[in-house]
């Protein structure tokens, strides 16, 4: 059955769903070329892509089973490749997939602060990534909370937990200022801190985002409810991971709604927290026939959805 399989956290399991991920790839990209001629910048394209894809899928696991976010199943990476599938068709941009790649490192040493080894490397790298985030888009210096959080949560505020962030955050932003500088076009980076909110959710009701977008609103939703009780009746770190979760899960919706070019897939930025909070979710149910069903009708939803988007 379905649920047997994904509680297993094998290799092959990521294999598997690797597999059925490119499967899905292939079929988009050629579709994304078919009726053209196929030039070696297409070519070049489509292997960066999927490289690029690669190494998403590679730095998700990396964050959810080396900060332990779930209890050693597969769910999490499960749903996470569901959902990418779904978004596919409008994920073939390099800004976009850098970007999210980016936010994985970023959340990898936020996560990761629940280890009290190399807490000040850690901070650092935090802040650093965040400025390369804020270089390609302003409004991720929203998540500067989350580093703030962390700390709050998992380590001790001091002068010097308090401010490695901040020079990790400035460290891209002075090279990024000397190379404008030096090219005699310093007027683009105090443009980065002109924050010009254009809130156009309207595209979401175009196409089938917001049935999407509803489905991952209410499965999260629920799993928050139905973990948070037992997870907030036990101190332990996976506590603070979960509160942590909440958290990002709040800012990144925030990111999402307010950054300015908004096609839809911007989404995807919210997979990340909402894939391991329903994994956390499905945990708590204890009949198999029931996950089974769940997660059959998402394998269903997610074909269908690619298909209708993409054909």
């Amino acid at each position: 059955m379905l649920a047997n399989f994904l509680e297993k956290s094998k290799p092959i399991n990521f294999i598997i769903y690797l597999g059925l991920f490119f499967c899905f790839f292939f079929i988009a990209a050629t579709l994304n070329i078919s009726g053209e001629e196929l030039t070696p910048y297409d070519v070049f394209a489509g292997v960066s892509y999927f490289f690029l894809f690669l190494f998403i899928f590679f730095f998700y696991r990396f964050l959810v089973s080396k900060n332990k976010l779930t209890s050693g199943n597969s769910y999490s990476f499960f749903l996470f490749t569901l959902a990418l599938i779904v978004f596919i068709s409008k994920l073939f941009d390099f800004k976009l997939l850098t970007l999210l790649l980016i936010y994985l490192f970023f959340l990898r040493k936020i996560y990761s602060l629940s280890s009290p080894k190399k807490v000040i490397q850690k901070l650092f790298d935090s802040g650093l990534w965040l400025g390369i985030l804020f270089i390609l888009e302003p409004f991720s210096l929203l998540f500067s909370i989350l580093i703030f959080t962390a700390i709050l949560l998992h380590q001790k505020i001091t002068i010097h937990t308090l401010i490695t962030p901040v020079i990790g955050f400035a460290s891209p932003l002075i090279s990024y200022f000397a190379y404008l500088f030096w090219t005699n076009t310093s007027k683009e980076f105090t443009q980065l801190f002109y924050f010009d909110v254009i809130n156009n959710t309207s595209i979401y009701a175009k196409d089938y985002t917001i049935w999407v977008f509803g489905v991952l609103f209410f499965l999260t939703t629920f799993s928050i409810f139905l973990k948070s009780p037992k997870v907030l009746s036990v101190n332990n770190s996976f506590k603070k991971n979960w509160i942590l979760l909440i958290i990002n899960l709040i800012l990144t919706t925030i990111f999402a709604l307010t950054i300015n070019e908004e096609n839809g897939s911007e989404i995807i930025f919210l997979l990340a927290p909402s894939s391991i909070i329903i994994a956390n979710g499905f945990e708590v149910i204890q009949k198999k026939v029931l996950k089974n069903i769940l997660f059959g009708l998402l394998l269903i939803g997610t074909i269908v959805t690619f298909f209708l988007a993409t054909i």
